[in-house]
C-alpha cells in the first residue's frame, strides 16, 4: 500500500465505527464525572475497549478510574492518550446557543474530554483493526487517563511507571481550529498555603489575638513584589480558598490560599516555588501566627517533537478538512453570535493561526467553523498553559494535534463548550482527529526510522535528564467530588 492507501484504509474503519463511538462520547458527556471520580465514564471506555478485543489493566498506579487497554503484539508500542473527566459548575443544555445550565451548579464537559477521550480511543481501536488484518507488528495501547482538570493524573501513572515501556505517545484536543500547533507549555505546581492564628474580639481584645487573615495579605503583597524579580515567562496566581470567615469583629484564626507556579521547565519552577515558601514564612513570623505548607498536585513541562508533530501534519494534510456541512456551520455561527469580537480575535492569536494549508484567505473567524488546515511551521511557541501530558512527554517522545469541535472564538472551561460536546461537528472532529492519529502510528510501524528520528530529538531535549516525577512519593490523588 502507499501512505494515501494506508490513511485512506485507516479513514474508512473510523467511518465505520464512528456512530458507536459518537454514542458513547454523549453517554460521558451526560455522565460529567469529576477528577478521579470518573466512574461510569471508565466503565463506559472500558467496556467498548473489551468489545473490540483489547486486555484491560484496571486501577493503573491505584487510582481506581486509570486504566490500560491493549491489543496486539511486539515492538513499537504505540500510545494513545485519552481523557474523560469534567468540571464543576459548567452544567449546560447541548445543541443550543444560550446558557441555560442543565442542573444549577452541576458539572459539565467544559474542556471537551468526552470527545478526547473517544477520538482517542478510536485511533487505537481503528490502528489495531488495521495490524490485525494485515498481520503486523506492534502494541496499541489507549490510556483511560483521568484527573486531567488540575488531578495531574498523567503525572501519578508516569510517576507509576505506567509509560515506561511506550515507543511513543499520541493525543489529541478539541479547539476552535484544525491542525498541528507545537508549543512549549509550562510546569506547574500547585501549593496550599494554611496559616493558623489565635482568635479574639477585634476590638476589646485584638492585642490578644494573631492575624492568620493579616498573615495572608502581607504574603499575597509578598508575592507581588517577587514578581518583578522572577523570571518574565514564569507565572505565579492564586486564590483566596478560606478568608477565615465573614465577621469583621473577630481576629480571624485561620486562611488559606492555593498558589500555582508556572515555569517553562520543573527545576525553575521548583526554585521559584521555594521563595514563595519563604515569604509564606517571612509572613507567619511578621504576624506571629503559623503556617502549613500543603503540597498538592504538579504536572511537568511539556517537551514537543517536531519529528512527531510533522508526521500527524503530512497526514492531515491528505485527509484534507473536517467534512463539515451547513448545518454544522449555522450551529456554530449561533455559537459564535454569543461570543464577543476580541474572543474571536484572541483565539487565532493563541492558535497562532498565520497560514492556511488549503484557504487562501487569512484566518480571521469570519467563518464560525475552521475549514482548512492550520499550517505547521515546523517550530514551537510559548504557550502559558500546563497539562500532565508534559510528564509522559518526559519518558517517552510524545505529540498531539487539534481538531475543530468548537466555534472559532470559544474559549475552554465555558458553557460554550459543554453546549458544542453533543454537536454533529464535534463528532466529525474528533472522527478526524482519530484518523490523523491513527494514520501516524501505522507510519511509525511501517517507518522505523521515523520512530529512531523522533526518539532521537527526544534524547536530544531531555539531555539525558531522566524523568523526575514533580509530586512527593507520599502525596495521591485528591478526588474531586460534585
Amino acid at each position: 500500500m502507499t501512505t494515501k492507501q494506508t490513511v485512506a484504509a485507516i479513514a474508512a474503519t473510523v467511518d465505520r465505527l464512528q456512530p458507536e463511538f459518537a454514542a458513547m462520547s454523549d453517554a460521558i458527556w451526560d455522565y460529567a464525572e469529576l477528577s478521579f471520580s470518573e466512574h461510569q465514564s471508565a466503565q463506559t471506555q472500558i467496556a467498548m475497549l473489551e468489545k473490540h478485543g483489547f486486555r484491560i489493566e484496571r486501577e493503573i498506579a491505584d487510582i481506581e478510574t486509570a486504566f490500560i487497554g491493549e491489543a496486539g503484539h511486539g515492538k513499537p508500542v504505540i500510545a494513545f492518550l485519552g481523557e474523560f473527566d469534567a468540571l464543576a459548575g459548567l452544567s449546560q443544555k447541548a445543541g443550543i446557543a444560550a446558557e441555560q445550565p442543565e442542573k444549577s451548579g452541576g458539572t459539565g464537559h467544559g474542556c471537551g474530554h468526552n470527545l478526547l477521550g473517544t477520538g482517542s480511543m478510536l485511533a487505537a481501536v481503528a490502528l489495531a483493526k488495521h495490524l490485525a488484518e494485515n498481520k503486523l507488528p506492534g502494541t496499541i495501547r489507549y490510556y483511560g487517563c483521568p484527573g486531567e482538570e488540575g488531578g495531574s493524573g498523567k503525572t501519578f501513572m508516569a510517576r507509576a511507571g505506567a509509560f515506561d515501556d511506550v515507543d511513543t505517545a499520541l493525543t489529541w484536543h478539541p479547539a476552535p481550529f484544525n491542525g498541528v500547533r507545537s508549543t512549549n507549555n509550562l510546569a506547574v505546581l500547585e501549593i496550599y498555603y494554611r496559616f493558623k492564628g489565635v482568635a479574639a474580639h477585634a476590638s476589646n481584645g485584638a492585642h490578644l489575638g494573631r492575624s492568620a487573615l493579616d498573615a495572608l495579605e502581607l504574603m499575597n503583597v509578598g508575592v507581588n513584589f517577587l514578581r518583578e524579580h522572577m523570571p518574565q515567562d514564569c507565572r505565579v496566581h492564586y486564590a483566596i480558598t478560606d478568608a477565615g470567615g465573614k465577621a469583621a469583629n473577630v481576629v480571624q484564626s485561620r486562611t488559606e490560599a492555593l498558589y500555582l507556579v508556572r515555569a517553562p521547565e520543573l527545576p525553575v519552577a521548583l526554585d521559584l516555588a521555594a521563595r514563595v515558601d519563604r515569604i509564606a514564612k517571612g509572613a507567619a513570623m511578621m504576624t506571629d501566627t503559623e503556617v502549613e505548607i500543603v503540597f498538592d498536585r504538579a504536572a511537568t513541562n511539556l517537551l514537543p517533537n517536531i519529528t512527531l508533530e510533522s508526521a500527524i501534519h503530512a497526514n492531515m494534510v491528505d485527509l484534507g478538512p473536517v467534512p463539515f456541512d451547513d448545518k454544522d456551520v449555522t450551529f456554530a455561527q449561533e455559537i459564535q453570535n454569543t461570543l464577543t469580537p476580541e474572543a474571536i480575535k484572541s483565539s487565532v492569536r493563541l492558535y497562532q493561526i498565520k497560514k492556511d494549508v488549503f484557504l487562501n484567505g487569512k484566518v480571521d473567524g469570519s467563518s464560525p467553523l475552521h475549514l482548512g488546515l492550520r499550517d505547521f511551521e515546523g517550530e514551537s511557541h510559548f504557550r502559558a498553559g500546563s497539562t500532565d501530558v508534559g510528564d509522559v512527554s518526559w519518558v517517552t517522545p510524545t505529540a498531539q494535534c487539534w481538531a475543530p469541535a468548537w466555534a472559532i472564538g470559544t474559549a475552554p472551561h465555558t458553557w460554550q463548550v459543554v453546549a458544542q460536546g453533543k454537536s454533529a461537528a464535534a463528532h466529525k472532529a474528533f472522527a478526524h482527529a482519530a484518523k490523523s492519529l491513527a494514520s501516524t502510528g501505522l507510519d511509525l510501524i511501517l517507518n522505523p526510522g521515523l520512530l529512531a528520528q523522533a526518539k532521537a530529538e527526544w534524547l536530544e531535549k531531555t539531555e539525558g535528564r531522566p524523568y523526575q516525577c514533580p509530586i512527593p512519593a507520599h502525596i495521591g490523588p485528591k478526588i474531586d467530588r460534585p
